[in-house]
């Protein structure tokens, strides 16, 4: 892997766990030292998060991580809800049956409030996106939801102390799962609207309730 690339990702990822949080300034020089990596792939890799909208370069020498509030959460899921439903209707129309009876089923084990049940349950989330990516088989479709799940990393965790609401989000992607695996689109693109405006639901309650997670802390 390219420096360019291993800075990119581990600031990505740290940018979507919150590690760096809203507001956090990326200097060049810190950050190459803590990355282990020379300025100029530092330099690449911001610039990649710039195009991303993850962070916003407020002077030649000064880069911070991006601000997200409500209104910017909003735009993400209109945006999010058409795109994964859509795919959804594809993947019910194209998908191989058995590899979503298989996905339903893992969904009914998973229990994402043990141990390491949760990080286990945000891999299988990912497979299940993965998997209608994949049946799907819309590369312009993909390009379109890659970008959002570049951001939804961020707004993500706002539910990950909320057991009620992991629990709940389990029993929506079965549903999904059961739809596409039954080649009924229009039950799977439904069933994705509801999962959708429950999580919309849920990340707004958290952040009336503590929005620091999202704007950070002045």
């Amino acid at each position: 892997m390219r420096a360019s690339d291993r800075a990119y990702a581990e600031l990505l990822r740290q940018i979507q766990v919150g590690a760096l949080a809203p507001g956090t300034v990326l200097g060049e020089v810190e950050q190459a030292s803590r990355l282990g990596v020379s300025r100029t792939p530092l330099r690449e890799a911001l610039r990649r998060l710039a195009a991303d909208g993850l962070v916003v370069q407020q002077s030649p020498r000064m880069t911070v991580v991006s601000d997200i509030d409500v209104d910017d959460i909003r735009s993400l899921f209109e945006v999010r809800r058409a795109l994964e439903e859509t795919s959804a209707r594809l993947a019910a129309r194209r998908g191989d049956s058995a590899v979503f009876a298989a996905l339903s089923a893992d969904f009914a084990r998973a229990v994402p409030s043990e141990g390491s049940g949760r990080e286990d349950y945000y891999a299988l989330i990912a497979r299940f996106d993965a998997a209608v990516d994949a049946a799907a088989a819309n590369d312009y479709l993909t390009a379109a939801l890659r970008t959002v799940r570049t951001h939804l990393g961020r707004v993500r965790r706002l539910a990950r102390d909320n057991p009620e609401r992991l629990a709940a989000s389990v029993a929506e992607h079965r549903v999904i799962a059961d739809a596409i695996a039954a080649g009924d689109p229009e039950l799977a693109a439904h069933a994705t609207h509801l999962h959708l405006h429950h999580a919309l639901t849920s990340v707004l309650t958290a952040l009336s309730a503590d929005p620091d997670p999202v704007k950070g802390t002045p």
